[in-house]
């Protein structure tokens, strides 16, 4: 009886141990960002850094700009041609990304393989609100056909008209926290790095 008892006191303290509540994953997630951060020896730059310099982000400095109200960290690589996404606009954008947890570094998903297949996202702006849904593509089919909150917090910086030269297509990097990320990085509570393009679909 007594032996039983100690194994069940045993069984229970081991069951504590391994169980990891919600602020522990967030403070795993913030681990691994500020790791990531510090490995790519990323520049954190405020908002009214980023606002006081037009807009945008050095990569001689390798500046992201921290986004609060997202918890985003985004460098804007390029910021496009044309211009941006105007109010009451609906279009079709061709995606080109790469994807890498930074919790588990063997889970990284591209879709820049093939150049005649990238993934296609319509997308909305009313007022100050983005909304999108991928209808092809890595994305839909791995995850679903919701776009990511953190995909969209670059719309109001970037211009997604096709240009004359592919090295102008509107391209940034984002580090997304789960809460802004999809429904793997969600329920897993995964931090993503992402590098995309965007570019609208030619003739729209």
């Amino acid at each position: 009886m007594l032996f039983l008892t100690v194994l069940s006191l045993i069984c229970a303290i081991v069951s504590c141990n391994n169980y990891e509540t919600y602020a522990d994953q967030k403070d795993r997630e913030r681990d691994a960002i500020n790791s990531f951060i510090a490995f790519r020896g990323i520049n954190v730059i405020e908002e009214s850094a980023f606002h006081a310099q037009n807009d945008s982000t050095s990569l001689a400095k390798n500046e992201y700009v921290y986004l609060n109200n997202s918890g985003v960290y985004m460098q804007i690589v390029r910021r496009g041609c044309g211009k941006t996404l105007q109010n009451g606009e609906n279009t079709e954008l061709q995606i080109r990304f790469y994807e890498q947890s930074l919790l588990d570094t063997n889970n990284l998903m591209s879709n820049n393989s093939s150049p005649f297949d990238p993934d296609v996202m319509s997308i909305s702006r009313t007022g100050t609100t983005y909304t999108a849904s991928f209808s092809y593509g890595a994305m839909y089919s791995v995850y679903s056909a919701s776009v990511p909150a953190g995909w969209l917090v670059a719309f109001p910086y970037i211009k997604v008209d096709p240009p004359e030269a592919t090295g102008n297509i509107a391209k940034v990097r984002l580090i997304v926290p789960h809460t802004q990320g999809h429904s793997v990085a969600s329920s897993n509570v995964y931090p993503y790095f992402y590098e995309i393009t965007f570019q609208r679909t030619p003739g729209l």
